[in-house]
Formats: structure tokens, C-alpha cells, sequence
């Protein structure tokens, strides 16, 4: 969201365009263009208008390149205007009568769909339409609730008639209830005092209280959240659940109020330093009333903070300064896994990484080998000097065959992920989207150790990666997963929701079936559905695990990732353990899909739910 508070004409004088705040709007959505390859959105209100002319917009797209077609639109319709004559930059009030985006309140997203389909109805921002300015809503966000029937009961219950289509339009029309009922409780107050239309409707405007409608809006939600907001008058909010899972930042001057999912797009756009950006803090919605006031209040009970590691894993950018860090943190803490599993074979070991979100992490764990590495042979020189063994091969022998090598072995042909659409068409091509340099690894003599983020369901490692990597004739491949392995399902923020999907969870079940278990199968089976049930706090997936340690599952998975090749290396698969993700990442104690540890009751309804889906061969989320 992009607030401007001062005229379009400041800007015009200032900054020589009177589109300073829609360019900065596009500008924020490239820099988190990670975020979203499904669809892109934005809208607009202009604060002022006349009675009669149109004071709220909205453009969406789902086509290939979205966000690049809408900004392409727009700027011709300015463009037009300019040409036509229609629209002068030097006299702003043209441009905010004929541009529909030259507005001081703008918004935009960028969708990933993980529910509600690919069309464009599902597409951010949603709208809601009145011919009260305080009755429009346009919403969008970054949101998974676990309990969107629920809501949908509510809404029943209060005669609605709501579209079963996503948990946003479920919010959206909570929201826009409340915000009906808060709009007629003042109208009907001030009809009481004969005030003219205009009056009457300015009033409105000023007594309307965004924050009590977010209130009363909220009170039954469950799941993580970022929600933004445009009413029509020009009143503006932005909501953070109250465990913080979902990432949300901001920054004000004398010119602007603008909030992003992260916080380095908003240093970039806006030319600021770290300590110039704020988190919108958890359980707070921060109101932008019309005439300018800014405010950040609770909204509703606070709960203990578990904001989501695998945004700092994964999700977001790797160029904050923070994420950078802990990235590095992440790859480091391999370090001493990574040496045991090669033997201490240092001079025939070669080091890579799967692009681009594990890049970072590789750096990490390249620094973290060096180290170690250098202290070594710091004691070999020390006792080699002591004992009068020093020489020039020896010096040799220690420093140069011997020092940790990184090669750029694998890289991605971003070409082909282009034309890639269709699940079987990406089933057939898995193995060519990866490629590999040929020659960066000794054939025969090598071990080749690979850094990738994260492991989820192992199919691109069997399909894909290790297939290709195999082609270098490695002694050894070794895998290194910077999160640990992924157990439980995660409906607050990436929506991995299918258990049965996830590689640790078939390696546990495997070796359940192996060792004569599977009873437990059923036990849990019977578990999970009283649970349910009854609405309880129990996670019992968590029995399918606990016989086993971390490191016969990682085992079972090594042998269920490696494809059948005539390749006869190894494959050994090694996780982050949980200890080591807190102690890198310290200020994100989400984990909940490593450790079974829900946040919120609807996570633990979530957990069970799927497990019942699997057992039932029911393919579909659990929420």
C-alpha cells in the first residue's frame, strides 16, 4: 500500500511527476514479484471527489507476465490522455479526474493461489460496492484461516448469503458487515440533527472507526494473516495476525505511509535505512484515516509470537540484511553434518548448490568449511614445526589439495520453465529444467555435496536432480536440506496442507510397515478422528515418528529420492536439525511443520484432518 499525504501536485513540483506514488506502487510489487506468478491487482481511491464522478478502481490480471500487462495498461491509458490533451502532468487536477489511477491511496498484490483457482475472480484485490464512499471496501492479502466453513456459518447466521468461493471473500464480507453496521449506527445518530447531505456524509466519513469494525470483524479468526484494506472515503488499515506468522513492514515521513510484505523493497523504493522500517506489529491493525492520522492499535487478544521460519528459509527475498544472515547461518550450521557424512574427505569433495534460494546458504556453509578447515592445518603447520617436518610439499599438501572447492555444478534453464504449464507436460520436462557443467567434478573420484533449501515431497530430487547429478559420475552425492524435514502440514503460510504428500512423512510410514508397525496406522487413524471430533489440542501424527530418529528417517529418505540408474553411488540426504534452525534464525520460532507445534486450535484441527484425508485416500487440503 502507497498513502500519499500531500496533493498530487506536491509531487509533480518535487519529484517531476504527479505519478510518484503509482510508479512507487509498481516498484514495491517488482521488488516482491517472488511473492506472486499467478495473477497481479491493484486499486485505487481518490480522496475529494466530486459528487457524481467515479472515486475508486480496480485492475487485476491473471495472463502470463501480470503484473507488467496491467502497469503497460495503465501508463497508455495516461499516456492517451497526454497525447489527446485531455490530461496535463503540470496541472494535476486533469490527472486526477481522467487517469483512474492518479489517486492518493493506492494498493497491489501479487497472487499465489494455493486455493480458490487460477481464474480471475480469485484474484486480489476483491471489491465490494456501494454508492456510500464508507461502504466500498477493496481488500487483498497474504492469508491462510483454518476455519473459513466457520466463518462462512456466521455470515449465514447473520442472513448473508455468502459465495463459498476463498477464505478472502469469507473476510472480506465479515468485514464489510461490520462495516455496514458502523456506517447506518452513525448515519442514524447524525439523521438525527438535520445535517445536509454533504455534511452528513463528511461526518460519517470522520466518525467512522476502522479500527472497532476490524474488531468485531476478527474475533473468529484463526489462521496467519496480513490484510489490506481501502474504503472508499479514503480511510486505509493493514492487519497482522496476533501470532505474527504472516511478514508485514512499514515506514512514514511528511510525504508518505507505505507497507510491504518485506522490509528490504521498501528500503530499496524509498531510499531507506534499516532502522527507518517498522514491523506492523502482531494483534495491530495501523489505520489511515482520511485526513492523514496514522494510528497502530490492537485489534484483538495477544498470542505468543511465531512468525514463520520458512519465509526466512524459502519464501522471501534473500537480500535483507537480516535474511542474508541467517541464510548463511543456516548453510554453516551443515557444516560439521556435511564432514562426517564425507569422511573428512577434503581434497575430493566438491561443494554446490541447487539455485537460487539455497545461493546464499551455500556461501554460509562454504565460510563455516574454511574455518574449520583452516584451523586444521593451522595445528598440522604448528606440529609439523614443532616436529621439523615443515616443507614446501607438505605446505602444499595442507593448504592448496586440500582446501574446500565450490563449483557451480548445477543451474536452472529458466527457458523451459516458461512453457511448462501443464502437471504432465512438467513431469515429462522435470529433468531438463535443471542442467549440470560437465567436467566440475572428477568422474569416479569425487563426492559432490549440494545445498538446496528445503525438501518437501523429494519428487524434483528423484525426477530431476539427482538423476543429472548422477551423469557426473560422483562417488557420492550428498544432499543438505537448510530446513529440517518437513513432517506436518502448514496451513498459516506456504499451504503445504497433504500429508501424504510429504517425503518424511512416507518414510516414516514405510519404515512403520517395514518393522511390523503398521498397526499404528490404524491407532493414529482412530486418534486423529476423535480428535476432530471433539476440537481438540492433540497433534497424534506425531506417533507416526516417534519411533524412529531423525536420522533413519533421513536414511528411509535417501533410498526413496535415489531413481533407479545405472549409476551404483550413494545418496545420502542430510536435514537441518530443529535446534540448529532456532539458533540461526532465533527471532522466528514458527515451526509448526517440523515440530508439529500449532500456533493456533485450527492448526491442530488442520494436523488431524489430514491425516484422516490420507488414510481415506481423500485428495484434497485439509481446511
Amino acid at each position: 500500500m502507497v498513502r500519499l499525504l500531500k496533493p498530487l501536485s506536491y509531487y509533480e513540483q518535487k519529484y517531476g511527476s504527479p505519478l510518484w506514488g503509482f510508479t512507487k506502487l509498481f516498484l514495491l510489487m517488482e521488488k516482491q514479484h517472488n511473492r506472486g506468478q499467478d495473477g497481479a491487482g491493484v486499486a485505487c481511491v481518490k480522496l475529494d471527489m466530486p459528487a457524481g464522478v467515479p472515486f475508486m478502481f480496480r485492475e487485476r490480471n491473471i495472463k502470463a507476465n501480470p503484473l507488467d500487462k496491467i502497469f503497460r495498461t495503465l501508463l497508455g491509458q495516461y499516456n492517451d490522455h497526454v497525447a489527446a490533451g485531455t490530461v496535463h502532468p503540470e496541472f494535476t487536477d486533469t490527472v486526477k479526474e481522467k487517469f483512474d489511477f492518479g489517486g492518493e491511496l493506492l494498493m497491489g498484490h501479487l497472487r499465489y493461489g494455493t486455493s480458490g483457482g487460477y481464474n480471475l475472480s480469485s484474484c486480489h484485490p476483491f471489491f465490494r460496492r456501494s454508492p456510500w464512499p464508507t461502504r466500498n471496501l477493496a481488500l487483498c492479502g497474504n492469508f491462510n484461516l483454518t476455519n473459513t466453513e466457520d466463518l462462512n456459518r456466521s455470515l449465514i447466521a447473520m442472513g448473508q448469503h455468502p459465495i463459498f468461493a476463498t477464505d478472502t471473500q469469507a473476510i472480506l464480507e465479515k468485514i464489510g458487515f461490520f462495516l455496514d453496521e458502523e456506517h447506518e449506527d452513525i448515519y442514524r445518530f447524525l439523521r438525527k440533527r438535520d445535517l445536509a447531505g454533504e455534511e452528513l456524509s463528511r461526518r460519517i466519513s470522520e466518525d467512522l472507526d476502522v479500527g472497532r469494525v476490524i474488531t468485531r470483524a476478527a474475533q473468529k479468526w484463526d489462521g496467519g494473516y496480513v490484510l489490506c484494506g481501502l474504503i472508499g472515503n479514503g480511510d486505509a488499515f493493514v492487519v497482522r495476525d496476533p501470532s505474527g506468522i504472516r511478514p508485514c513492514f512499514w515506514f512514514q515521513n511528511d510525504e508518505v505511509v507505505a507497507f510491504a510484505s518485506e522490509r528490504a523493497p521498501l528500503m530499496t523504493v524509498f531510499d531507506l535505512a534499516v532502522e527507518d522500517v517498522r514491523e506492523v506489529e502482531p494483534g495491530h491493525a495501523v489505520v489511515i484515516k482520511k485526513r492523514g492520522t496514522v494510528s497502530s492499535t490492537p485489534f484483538t487478544a495477544p498470542l505468543p509470537r511465531a512468525s514463520c521460519s520458512f519465509e526466512r528459509i524459502y519464501f522471501s527475498r534473500g537480500n535483507d540484511v537480516d535474511i542474508y544472515r541467517e541464510r548463511q547461518a543456516l548453510g554453516g550450521q551443515l557444516a560439521p553434518q556435511v564432514l562426517k557424512a564425507i569422511g573428512y574427505d577434503w581434497g575430493n569433495t566438491v561443494f554446490s548448490f541447487i539455485p537460487n534460494t539455497s545461493e546464499t546458504a551455500f556461501y554460509g556453509l562454504m565460510s563455516a568449511l574454511r574455518t574449520l578447515r583452516r584451523d586444521e592445518v593451522k595445528a598440522a603447520i604448528m606440529k609439523a614445526s614443532r616436529e621439523g617436518t615443515l616443507t614446501e610439499a607438505a605446505l602444499d599438501d595442507l593448504i592448496l589439495r586440500n582446501w574446500p572447492r565450490g563449483e557451480k555444478v548445477v543451474s536452472k534453464d529458466i527457458k523451459i520453465r516458461t512453457f511448462i504449464g501443464q502437471e504432465n507436460l512438467r513431469n515429462q520436462l522435470a529433468s531438463h529444467v535443471y542442467d549440470i557443467t560437465y567436467g566440475s567434478v572428477r568422474s569416479g573420484e569425487d563426492n559432490l555435496v549440494v545445498v538446496d533449501d528445503s525438501i518437501v515431497r523429494g519428487t524434483t530430487l528423484k525426477r530431476s536432480i539427482i538423476r543429472i547429478l548422477a551423469r557426473l559420475n560422483p562417488r557420492k552425492i550428498v544432499i543438505l536440506s537448510t530446513a529440517p524435514q518437513i513432517r506436518y502440514p502448514d496451513c498459516y503460510g506456504i499451504d503445504m496442507s497433504e500429508l501424504g504428500k510429504f517425503i518424511a512423512f512416507e518414510a516414516a510410514v514405510s519404515l512403520l510397515r517395514e518393522r511390523g508397525q503398521g498397526v499404528l496406522l490404524d491407532e493414529v487413524y482412530e486418534l486423529c478422528r476423535d480428535e476432530v471430533a471433539k476440537g481438540g489440542p492433540e497433534n497424534h501424527v506425531r506417533r507416526i515418528y516417534e519411533p524412529f530418529t531423525a536420522e533413519e528417517i533421513s536414511a528411509k529418505i535417501g533410498q526413496l529420492v535415489r531413481p533407479k540408474l545405472s549409476w551404483e553411488g550413494e545418496v545420502e540426504i542430510i536435514f537441518q536439525t530443529v535446534e540448529n534452525l532456532h539458533a540461526a534464525v532465533p527471532h522466528h520460532r514458527g515451526d509448526w511443520y517440523f515440530t508439529g507445534r500449532y500456533p493456533t486450535p485450527g492448526g491442530y484441527r488442520v494436523v488431524n484432518q489430514a491425516y484422516l484425508n490420507y488414510y481415506e485416500k481423500i485428495d484434497k487440503r485439509s481446511y
